[in-house]
């Protein structure tokens, strides 16, 4: 997030670091500046126009409220307000004018990084013939589950080389040289959470009608989330109306010449900003429907960037 404050320049006096008490002290770089981390506990929010929040739903739960009656704007990035009524679920390329309401409770949802790259590919074409149902699976990067994760990720990939064992302990099972169909917890129906977070969140910020269902894995990939998509419409749609519309949305880098073999993987989306969406094709067994690979890099577009350009927003029309 303050590699995304600096590199857009946003408009800024000042920038204030907190975390918990453990990281009062440390120092942070903000572009040519070092910013000293501050304790959350006991910080004042009078005065302080918008708070971005990444520490999860515990954090959120007990101070952005806080926050939020000092006058401050925040922009969470948990789960824990996303389906809240009076908070607004965000994605600035697909749903901006619900930003208006933000004032309900002074805070603002950042979606999960899995339908944020979903939402952002489904939305131009979700203008040019109405999407009825979408089937995905997810192959998400270690990266999403934190940085042990992904040290835990390095260290069994390397343990493998050296005829060693790292048990798994960020994830159920080993993650290097394996896949993970389990992200978050089981519930009752054998979904889980991240699952059902994407099933319930495209209704709100996309349309209440669409149907989803998903599928959510856990990939040996350090960064980068991949979706293997099936989007089925009212009307017909060919794949090549469906890239025109891609084409010239906001957002949304199409690389799709299979021939060439050019389409996006997770290394080549590390560190860009956009959605970038390849091997656009009719589905062989439903005349309105087709096939896409969407790929985004979760921890920009995913999450900071996203939060980011909802801070300019802010910014731009109501600050």
């Amino acid at each position: 997030m303050l590699k995304c404050l600096s590199d857009r320049e946003f408009p800024v006096n000042e920038v204030i670091a907190l975390a918990s008490q453990k990281s009062r002290g440390k120092k942070l770089s903000f572009g040519d500046k070092i910013l000293e981390v501050q304790a959350l506990e006991g910080y004042d929010f009078t005065g302080t126009d918008i708070a971005l929040f990444s520490a999860g739903s515990e954090v959120a739960k007990k101070y952005a409220d806080i926050a939020a009656k000092s006058g401050c704007i925040v922009i969470d990035n948990s789960s824990y307000f996303r389906m809240d009524p009076e908070v607004p679920l965000i994605v600035p390329e697909v749903n901006i004018d619900d930003l208006k309401d933000f004032h309900k409770k002074n805070i603002i949802a950042n979606p999960n990084c899995s339908i944020i790259q979903l939402v952002v590919a489904l939305k131009p074409l979700h203008a040019c013939a109405k999407i009825k149902r979408v089937i995905v699976s997810t192959y998400q990067s270690v990266s999403g589950a934190g940085k042990n994760a992904m040290d835990e990720l390095f260290r069994q990939t390397k343990s493998k080389y050296m005829n060693a064992h790292v048990p798994a302990n960020v994830f159920p099972k080993s993650i290097a040289f394996n896949i993970i169909p389990h992200i978050d917890e089981f519930l009752e129906d054998d979904y889980t959470k991240e699952e059902w977070k994407m099933h319930d969140e495209i209704k709100k910020i996309l349309d209440p009608n669409i149907l989803l269902s998903a599928t959510c894995v856990r990939v040996p990939v350090f960064v980068g989330h991949s979706e293997s998509v099936y989007v089925e419409f009212e009307s017909s749609i060919t794949a090549e109306e469906a890239r025109e519309a891609l084409n010239e949305a906001d957002g949304v880098l199409v690389i799709d010449n299979p021939e060439d073999n050019h389409y996006i993987t997770p290394i080549e989306a590390a560190g860009e900003t956009a959605v970038f969406v390849s091997r656009i094709r009719r589905d062989l067994t439903h005349p309105n429907a087709l096939n896409m690979w969407v790929v985004c890099d979760n921890l920009r577009k995913g999450a900071a960037l996203n939060a980011v350009q909802i801070a300019e927003e802010l910014v731009q029309k109501y600050l």
